[in-house]
């Protein structure tokens, strides 16, 4: 397979020259893009976004970029990638998966190659070390995601702290005093990833609006019994959940079964996941969903606007829509009684 590089020898250039010269992004001599386009047609290199960017158009790509780091729950994510995809292909473009962990270099050399007209980025962090130069490439880029300062980036996501609060609210309705939030794998907090962190804020920001005594327990999908076990010590009038970790919902309802808690009787269990997860566990969960159809949908739309020179908006948070299933009730006087309790 010809490569760049093969170009860049046989037209006697570097192999950033023939990316200026399939991208157009920088002036080169006429000369130089003529040894260059030489060398293309007589080596038969063929990278489809470069031989239209010759031709003055777009590749009509996109580049999801979504590092598959520790923590991540895969089948989520790929709901989003679907979503991008399938919304992409309405608008006759097709879609590039970036999925190693590069960091600025991926961006750069994707950028640099023409091989795509824009970028949908995933997994943000707070603070983001892409974002300095996502804030200067020519390519249009839209976050899913919002970092601790969005100014001068386009943004869309479901409002996790309104859904962490949501999830609150609704069992204060109920008479609980005393809740849990059991949260995703500690390495997704180390990294200080947006979202996770915005369910931290939601919650702790409304139970403590309302009173009650709360506490955060990041947790490994495979560790169920053990934080089941941690909740009921250390809060010992424990009487609402609320999971944000897809994998661990069933098991961790498992695990309260084992000792002795029913749910709803005994222990109200909320969570933020997908519809679909939510109705397909023993229990029924009362939750938020997360609308991975509707944000990658949207993300491919912001980018089509920014493409075509339509101003959008730097923040689309989607509200939290929290439907009640048979996992939450009101607090019973039998539990709850003692520490917390009002």
């Amino acid at each position: 397979m010809v490569k760049i590089t093969d170009v860049a020898r046989r037209a006697g250039v570097s192999p950033s020259t023939v990316s200026y010269a399939l991208s157009g992004k920088r002036p080169i001599s006429e000369e130089t893009r003529q040894r260059v386009e030489d060398a293309i047609r007589e080596l038969g290199y063929r990278p489809h976004a470069g031989a239209r960017a010759l031709a003055g158009r777009r590749s009509n790509v996109l580049a999801l970029v979504v590092p598959l780091r520790s923590g991540i729950h895969v089948p989520t994510v790929m709901q989003f990638a679907v979503s991008v995809v399938t919304t992409a292909r309405r608008y006759d473009h097709d879609v590039l998966l970036l999925t190693q962990e590069e960091g600025e270099h991926g961006l750069t050399r994707v950028a640099d190659t023409a091989l795509v007209d824009a970028l949908i980025v995933m997994d943000v962090q707070l603070d983001d070390p892409r974002l300095p130069l996502l804030r200067t490439l020519d390519l249009p880029s839209v976050l899913i995601g919002f970092p601790a300062s969005s100014e001068g980036l386009t943004c869309v996501d479901l409002d996790f702290r309104a859904a962490g609060e949501a999830c609150v609210e609704h069992l204060a309705r109920l008479g609980h005093r005393v809740v849990a939030l059991v949260g995703s794998p500690p390495e997704v907090y180390v990294r200080q990833t947006a979202f996770a962190q915005s369910v931290v804020q939601g919650f702790t920001a409304a139970a403590d609006r309302c009173g009650m005594s709360s506490t955060v327990h990041p947790c490994e999908p495979d560790a169920a019994r053990e934080v089941a076990e941690q909740l009921l010590r250390e809060q010992p009038a424990l009487t609402g959940v609320v999971v944000h970790n897809e994998p661990l919902l069933q098991p961790l309802l498992d695990a309260f079964e084992q000792l002795g808690l029913r749910v709803p009787a005994d222990l109200s269990v909320t969570a933020i996941c997908p519809d679909e997860l939510a109705e397909s566990v023993r229990v029924p969960i009362t939750s938020v969903a997360l609308p991975s159809a509707e944000v990658g949908a949207r993300a491919v739309e912001l980018l089509m606007k920014k493409l075509d020179g339509t101003a959008v908006p730097e923040s689309t948070r989607l509200p939290p829509r929290m439907t009640e299933r048979a996992s939450t009730g009101r607090r019973t006087v039998s539990r709850g009684v003692g520490e917390g309790s009002p």
